[in-house]
């Protein structure tokens, strides 16, 4: 963490570099001591002090300086760090100014030149005035920190990422904070939103691949052949991973997003084998994350697959920024994505209202507001029980006639027991309206044939199941949905090798399908967990006979 800063300001040369070696001698352990030789020096000091998040205890000035006297710098330094106590350094002629500016800046002291001997003339007056701010004193928040709006879909999917990627970072927002305005006005020309970083760097309207690369994540691989390549970072993949590099493999996980998948933004998983309290679908991605990386697992975060061919024995995957990985054998465990709601005009509103799972990442923003969910599933019963927390209501929207079919029991019950918690079955969303942001939602109920216009702060959708397979090619067999057929599904036609294709196998030897993204795969995360597990044993046996 930052040492609190005690800035010393003077324009006479001897005089401020004595008061800062007497500053270094006896708090140099505990602050950082910077001096400015006037006034407007000061200023800009604090100001960039400011923008890196540094927190500032003590500003000690001297009073008659040209261009701004000091009593004029400690008034205007108080719109950057209100906090910070005030003291004035005054020849015995500024009294009189000292004791105007106790009344009128409201400054804490003034010590009069000289201040020697330091023990009995300076340091027992900056103890107590140390010893007030330390009681007020919050540390402050110490990672990335990202300026920008609240219903911008660009700030929304930095904050999306860095959530996801379990990355401590604080949201700075302009419509709704004095202290990111204030912070945005001494910045210039830039374009939002601006990631602030922890070494007082920043980066303006980064891609998530920019931001990834300068927050330390991996998004190339160290080497260019792997005995397992795992594309798709859910639970599948993750189990993969785990198993695979403990058992000695050298492999290397490809990971679109995050690592986590679908079940990574689930707030609260609680039928989970081994979990009775339940855990969140960030918690468990974690604590896998650092369980493969344990094992010398390489996760690549940002990467997206491109393309995938074969060259004999090897499988080549060729990524989206051109770099290729060769290997042995290869698991798709690219798991599904929510599908898209058919509404006109939700498009220009995803991001800025409209959010595809999300809930954990915006669940604060909506405090005190009507929030609306679309979808039936457990992922959708999850979120609703998270965002109840925050939202004055919580409404489910269902085309069926209720939950019993799609959502777990415990859920139900949940949500039976959440007076905020509203179900609307029958219902459907055929309108949204807002220009920069979502506003309100055109109900339509099947049953009554009506239709109604609500205000919603939020839409959050979870529905359907669409597989990210289309890199593939035609060499992977899939169904009409898109989801990988393996093992005994495979057409005979399509499989050219003596042996039966092992359990998880696609209709390329060497290449395994698990988890969600494998036809008819059970959609749940235990399921999921068991598939890439068992797939590293088939791996194993395919080496062997290499």
């Amino acid at each position: 963490m930052a040492k609190p800063v005690l800035m010393t300001i003077d324009d006479d040369a001897p005089v401020l570099g004595a008061i800062a070696q007497d500053l270094r001698r006896k708090y140099g352990a505990a602050y950082r001591i910077v001096r400015a030789s006037s006034g407007l020096e000061a200023l800009d000091a604090l100001g960039q002090l400011k923008e890196r998040g540094d927190p500032v205890a003590l500003l000690l000035s001297d009073h008659r300086m040209p261009q701004m006297d000091g009593v004029e710098f400690l008034e205007r330094s108080r719109a950057l760090y209100p906090e910070a106590k005030r003291a004035l350094l005054t020849a015995y002629a500024d009294t009189e100014a000292a004791i105007r500016a106790i009344n009128k800046v409201r400054i804490d002291y003034y010590l009069m030149k000289p201040w020697d001997p330091p023990e009995t003339q300076l340091y027992p007056v900056l103890d107590d005035l140390l010893e007030d701010w330390l009681a007020g004193y919050k540390p402050p928040f110490e990672g990335v920190r990202l300026l920008g709006h609240r219903w911008s879909p660009e700030t929304h999917a930095l904050k999306d990422f860095l959530a996801r990627n379990h990355v401590p970072y604080q949201t700075l927002d302009l419509e709704t904070m004095p202290e990111a305005q204030e912070l945005y006005s001494k910045m210039g020309e830039v374009k939002l939103p601006v990631v602030l970083l922890p070494d007082g760097n920043r980066l303006e309207s980064p891609s998530v691949v920019q931001l990834a690369q300068r927050i330390g994540l991996k998004t190339r691989a160290d080497n260019p052949f792997y005995d397992l390549v795992i594309v798709g970072g859910g639970p599948a993949g993750l189990a993969a991973a785990v198993y695979g590099a403990s058992e000695g493999l050298k492999v290397v996980m490809i990971e679109q997003e995050a690592p986590g998948g679908q079940a990574g933004t689930s707030s609260r998983i609680e039928n989970y084998l081994g979990f009775p309290a339940g855990l969140s679908g960030g918690d468990l991605a974690r604590r896998a994350v650092a369980q493969a990386r344990k094992f010398d697992t390489e996760i690549l975060t940002p990467a997206t697959a491109h393309s995938l061919r074969t060259d004999g024995q090897y499988r080549i995957l060729t990524l989206d920024d051109g770099s290729e990985l060769s290997c042995h054998t290869l698991l798709i465990a690219t798991g599904v994505n929510y599908r898209k709601l058919p509404v006109s005009g939700l498009d220009k509103l995803t991001g800025a209202g409209v959010y595809y799972g999300a809930a954990i990442t915006e669940a604060q923003a909506c405090k005190d507001e009507e929030v609306y969910i679309v979808g039936g599933g457990n992922s959708a019963g999850q979120a609703a029980v998270y965002l109840a927390q925050f939202a004055r209501s919580v409404t489910l929207l269902v085309r069926g006639t209720g939950l019993t079919a799609t959502m777990s029991r415990y859920l139900i019950n949940q949500i039976e027991a959440t007076p905020n918690i509203h179900l609307r079955s029958c219902t459907q969303v055929v309108e949204v309206h807002g220009d920069t942001h979502l506003e309100a939602l055109t109900l339509a109920d099947r049953t009554a044939g009506s239709t109604e216009r609500v205000l919603a702060a939020a839409l959050f959708i979870f529905i359907g199941a669409l597989p990210y397979t289309d890199w593939l090619g035609e060499q992977i067999v899939r169904d009409d949905k898109g989801f990988v057929l393996t093992g005994p599904d495979l057409p005979k036609e399509r499989w050219k090798l003596e042996r039966d294709p092992y359990l998880t196998e696609t209709s390329l030897p060497g290449v395994f399908a698990a988890g969600d993204v494998r036809h008819q795969s059970v959609k749940r995360v235990a399921s999921a967990v068991g598939e890439g597990s068992i797939t590293v044993q088939f791996v194993h046996q395919y080496l062997a006979a290499l």
